[in-house]
């Protein structure tokens, strides 16, 4: 899904919240570190654009961990000293095997490294050490990466779910629902389907247009969008108190997370009990980048050696999405963690667990 994002406007955004600190920001030692960090942030961010990627990841990784301690500093549901973010929270190992193949573990609950706070805050997974998670895997959340696999493996990327809801109120919550890769469209049957969907919780319930083949067989209605995806019309049934657009409106936050403008159902990567947050998933996939680049200077060359590697074009490309992406998505995610009670609603891009 084409994504037309301005990350200069979003700059803007957070730049005009600094004399109006949103959420528990307003004052004191919150508010001095939302200032100083954001404009760290944008500061790294700049100073990224003008280095290639020998050493673009370690200025966008930190130039993301200051713009987490801002996000930290104004989130209402952090109380007392729980905004004080003091180390990663996340460690990578596997460094040596094949870029795919690292596997990225993170903290314990309860710690008080960035990854692990910010990720309790958003409703995004944390996972122990006896539990593997592939970076490939992680890499594939993120929707701007999904041009540019690392591998040939059958992969479980966003799909994008259209918000067109029509205003009159109906019992049933209608989304068109796209990116459904071709190994699903093309088996051409219910149960690959569901298959598929058993890793996107936020599917769950769904319903769906069918159509009988010439075998008088039902299989779902796809349409073809592009050559390598296609589209679904799919179909949640609403309480009957609630069949109003803005309660179907609601249902839609529920079941999916925002990104950029737009709204995707995000899968859960192998061994997680659902989704990541965007903004973790871009964390794990940053933090991993910046580590190889600062600690094994070696590896990190021959990754980003396009004359020899497969995964430099893909690297490359991801950083500059990381550019321009993050910084709407660091200005939604507080929108997102600042909104007091009451507010929330309007905001909604965190699903329900």
């Amino acid at each position: 899904m084409y994504m037309e994002i301005d990350p200069q406007e979003a700059w803007e955004r957070l730049r005009a919240s600094r004399s109006n600190r949103p959420g528990r920001a307003s004052s004191g030692a919150r508010a001095k570190t939302y200032s100083t960090a954001l404009e760290q942030a944008q500061q790294m961010f700049r100073a990224a654009e003008s280095v290639g990627p020998q050493t673009r990841p370690l200025l966008v990784f930190y130039g993301l961990s200051q713009a987490g301690r801002a996000i930290a500093a104004a989130a209402v549901d952090l109380k007392g000293e729980e905004w004080n973010l003091l180390s990663h929270g996340i460690h990578a190992t596997g460094y040596q095997q094949d870029f795919a193949e690292i596997e990225v573990r993170s903290e314990i609950s309860g710690s008080a490294g960035s990854f692990v706070r910010l990720s309790e805050l958003l409703q995004s997974p944390i996972w122990n050490k006896d539990t593997v998670v592939r970076l490939d895997e992680i890499w594939d959340s993120i929707p701007a990466n999904r041009p540019y696999p690392l591998t040939d493996r059958e992969r479980l990327t966003p799909l994008y779910a259209a918000d067109s809801i029509d205003t009159a109120p109906h019992p049933l919550l209608t989304i068109e629902v796209g990116d459904i890769p071709d190994r699903v469209v093309d088996a051409k049957t219910r149960e690959a389907l569901m298959t598929f969907l058993g890793s996107y919780r936020g599917t769950a319930g769904h319903d769906s247009f069918t159509i009988r083949t010439v075998e008088g067989i039902d299989v779902p209605n796809y349409e073809r969008s592009h050559p390598d995806a296609g589209w679904l019309t799919m179909h949640w049934k609403m309480p009957p108190e609630a069949e109003t657009a803005d309660h179907r409106w609601t249902r839609l936050r529920t079941m999916t997370r925002g990104y950029a403008g737009h709204r995707y159902f995000f899968p859960a990567p192998a061994g997680l009990s659902h989704d990541l947050h965007p903004l973790m998933a871009w964390w794990a996939v940053l933090y991993v980048l910046s580590m190889l680049a600062r600690y094994q200077p070696a590896q990190w060359a021959k990754h980003i050696d396009i004359d020899v590697s497969a995964h430099a074009v893909p690297i490359e490309k991801s950083l500059e999405r990381a550019l321009t992406h993050l910084p709407t998505l660091i200005a939604d995610t507080i929108d997102e963690v600042a909104a007091w009670p009451g507010e929330q609603s309007a905001i909604g891009n965190t699903p329900a667990t």
